[in-house]
């Protein structure tokens, strides 16, 4: 009886060791559980967090099939790249601005010269005082109104800007004054632009002096047919080194009388116009003819257009 007591006992301290170690063990498994659970929510962030960063950065450095094109501020940022069309353009923006001013600059350049220095208009009361029986003789056969002055700059022997004066026919007022203008912005040398008014008239006198003129009336040397200087449509240059050469009963005459020494064309001297001078260039792209080329004479000085 006592020996079946004691395995009771014994049996009994046995269930309640198991007893107490299975209840620890649930313990522990709750508690690790509420854990678990706890967590499930920050993890799934996280892992939410994470999966979204790598497909965005993926989408950016790796980009898919879907993705072949870049975007235009990605490729204008690249090294190596060549400038998208928005960048691209600022550039040639740029230069084709500076280009326009540029241009610009110079057409109001341009502008301001003519407008101030080079220009035409109908013959004022002054100057047409200064010309009565000069070079607008009592039997003149142009009218008054068919002549235009003309106001111009040209460059002298000595390098410096001077002003002209000129008297043309309105028919090629503008042309000559283009002429005159070119060729002032060219540089080219013509020594005296005077109203041949101011020598009275006097082709001669005019000539000696080296100075440029247009309209006198008179009759061509040696004829009794009205030059074309008499109706304002020939312009002679720089005549002294230019003179008008023709034959007269066997001699040679020469005006200006002492311009001699520019008659041979074959010599290098200078102010001389020949084919290539940018006088002859000029007037012959306007429509004028030069003396030089005529067969019975030769007037290097002088060119005119027709009526």
């Amino acid at each position: 009886m006592r020996k079946n007591k004691g395995i009771i006992i014994t049996a009994f301290f046995i269930l309640a060791v198991v007893a107490v170690a299975e209840g620890s063990h649930l313990v522990k498994n709750y508690v690790k559980n509420q854990n678990r659970e706890s967590k499930l929510p920050e993890a799934a962030t996280e892992s939410s967090a994470e999966s979204s960063s790598g497909s965005f950065t993926k989408s950016i450095s790796e980009p898919t099939s879907e993705t072949a094109v870049e975007p235009v501020t990605e490729l204008a940022s690249k090294p190596g790249m060549e400038p998208v069309t928005e960048l691209a353009s600022e550039p040639v923006t740029e230069q084709t601005a500076e280009q326009d001013a540029e241009a610009a600059a110079d057409l109001s350049e341009l502008s301001e010269i003519s407008n101030h220095d080079f220009y035409i208009s109908e013959i004022p009361d002054e100057i047409f005082e200064k010309m009565q029986g000069k070079s607008f003789k009592q039997d003149c056969t142009v009218p008054r109104e068919d002549l235009r002055y003309l106001h111009v700059l040209h460059k002298g022997f000595d390098g410096q800007t001077k002003e002209g004066e000129l008297v043309v026919n309105k028919a090629i007022a503008d042309d000559v004054l283009a002429i005159f203008e070119e060729l002032y912005q060219a540089d080219y040398p013509i020594e005296k632009v005077r109203l041949v008014d101011e020598y009275d008239a006097d082709d001669e006198a005019s000539m000696r002096d080296n100075n440029s003129s247009a309209f006198n009336f008179r009759f061509i040397s040696h004829t009794t047919k009205v030059s074309k200087h008499g109706l304002g449509m020939a312009v002679d240059i720089n005549p002294l080194y230019n003179p008008y050469v023709k034959a007269v009963k066997g001699e040679t005459s020469i005006e200006p009388a002492v311009a001699a020494a520019y008659v041979d064309r074959s010599g290098d001297f200078p102010y001389k116009i020949d084919h290539d001078d940018l006088c002859y260039k000029l007037f012959t792209k306007y429509g004028f003819t030069w003396g030089g080329d005529w067969e019975h004479s030769k007037d290097y000085q002088h060119f005119e257009r027709g009526e």
